[in-house]
């Protein structure tokens, strides 16, 4: 049939005259709404989630668990190359022991998946049988793959604080989620334990250094001072996780001596730690001493950016565990360490903070002694840039921004999409590190664990509130 058009075009027109100013006024909200800086970036930021869901889900635990899970002599095994192939000889140390009980219990809690806890049990039973010192106490820093002590006769040292706070810290967290006694005993023993040997009633904090039979060695260990920052906030780390399991009154007395220790003492007036200290907590510094005395020492004394954006974290970990979540003195303190390390250890050019700097008497710079960016730094980074972006959303500094960038860098530098997990070492420093170890007794998953969960949960929570 054919139609005649005339009419509805006639009316057409004087419709489209009739509602023309509504039409572009129409038009011209669209752009605004789509555009919204709030909407986009909160599309963004559930982008990001969904990435970081995929990465950990697909690309990280399949390749570390079941594999890790060793069936002949139980525990976790150590040691992968670039292909996640087995190699050397899987010594086991209690930090990387113990952060894979914490890390398959808290993958537990955020899957719901109950295989996770299997693995968690796993990994208890090899720290309750094998690297708990039945005889003196404590958990010793290394065994062999079957679960013999590694001491002082093969040039290590038997035991210190350091390795002691992981043990307490994996089985606070699967505690929390099997309600296995037998692991919360074995935690509070640990705690009694270092409570008897490592702490300092008289100056405050632990020795990190530590005879068998949990007595410290007060002097240090090869030039090694006997206290220092690394021991001292993962302590505090391990004392806020059993806090929240076993909120015993002594516990709380030295979560919050480590606590206001780590705050008031160790972190420097610029925004740094102090990395190592004597018994008495004077500062072990080359601050007086020419560049030549301190590049040799170097490692005693500089800015590490890592530790730095780490401890801000931990911080206000603590200190909601103690009942200070809005405590101004400790987010001023937080804000200092993560501006130091945003203003002086920062890559412009390509996100990512440096492993190392220094400050040189007399000099206004900052000196980068160490400009790659390892694994474990980057992962932290990310993690406390979105809490500071949620906190002061308009500061100068931009930490949103900043937290998008460090999320690129980590996708094109660090993670292998090819065999899975993370690189060492940012490629654009250390393009050998494509073909490095993936896993052994010092690189595990917790820090990139713990950063992807603990994002994934702060974004869900921060975009369900837009």
């Amino acid at each position: 049939k054919s139609f005649n058009l005339q009419p509805i075009n006639q009316n057409f027109i004087k419709m489209a005259r009739l509602f023309k100013p509504l039409f572009i006024l129409c038009l011209l909200m669209i752009p605004a709404f789509a555009c919204s800086p709030g909407k986009r970036e909160n599309v963004d930021l559930k982008k990001v989630a969904q990435e970081m869901e995929a990465l950990l889900m697909k690309n990280m635990m399949p390749v570390w668990y079941l594999r890790v899970i060793d069936k002949e002599y139980g525990g976790y095994l150590s040691n992968f190359n670039y292909k996640w192939e087995m190699t050397g000889n899987q010594n086991k140390m209690i930090v990387t022991q113990g952060r894979h009980l914490w890390m398959c219990s808290k993958m537990s809690a955020f899957t719901k998946d109950q295989v996770y806890l299997e693995y968690a049990r796993h990994g208890f039973l090899f720290l309750r049988d094998f690297m708990w010192d039945k005889e003196f106490g404590g958990f010793f820093n290394l065994v062999t793959r079957e679960g013999r002590p590694i001491g002082e006769n093969e040039g290590q040292i038997a035991k210190n604080a350091y390795g002691n706070a992981f043990g307490i810290y994996g089985l606070a967290a699967y505690y929390k989620e099997s309600k296995d006694e037998e692991a919360l005993d074995l935690a509070k023993k640990a705690f009694a334990w270092l409570e008897k040997g490592s702490h300092d009633p008289v100056y405050g904090g632990y020795f990190q250094f530590l005879n068998q039979d949990g007595s410290p060695v007060k002097s240090g260990v090869r030039g090694i001072p006997p206290k220092d920052q690394n021991s001292s906030i993962h302590l505090m780390e391990a004392l806020t996780e059993l806090y929240h399991v076993w909120p015993d009154e002594l516990l709380r007395e030295r979560l919050n001596e480590m606590f206001l220790l780590i705050r008031d003492v160790l972190v420097k007036d610029k925004g740094y730690l102090q990395l190592y200290v004597n018994e008495d907590l004077s500062p072990v510094s080359y601050q007086d001493s020419a560049k030549e005395v301190h590049q040799k020492s170097y490692f005693l004394d500089h800015m590490s950016f890592g530790h730095d954006v780490e401890t801000a974290y931990l911080l206000m970990e603590a200190a909601e565990a103690l009942g200070l979540s809005e405590d101004k003195k400790t987010m001023e303190v937080g804000k200092r360490m993560v501006d130091n390390a945003m203003v002086n250890g920062w890559d412009n050019s390509s996100a990512g903070v440096y492993d190392a700097g220094y400050r040189y008497k007399n000099e206004q710079s900052v000196t980068i002694l160490r400009d790659t960016k390892n694994w474990w730094a980057q992962s932290e980074t990310l993690n406390t840039l979105l809490i500071m972006s949620e906190l002061y959303p308009n500061d100068p500094l931009n930490y949103r921004k900043r937290f998008f960038d460090q999320w690129k860098f980590i996708k094109d530098y660090l993670i292998d999409w090819e065999y899975g997990d993370w690189y060492s070492g940012s490629l654009d420093k250390e393009p050998h590190a494509r073909e490095g170890t993936k896993s052994n007794i010092w690189k595990g998953n917790y820090h990139t664990g713990r950063t992807l969960m603990n994002c994934i949960t702060r974004i869900n929570a921060m975009t369900s509130k837009k």
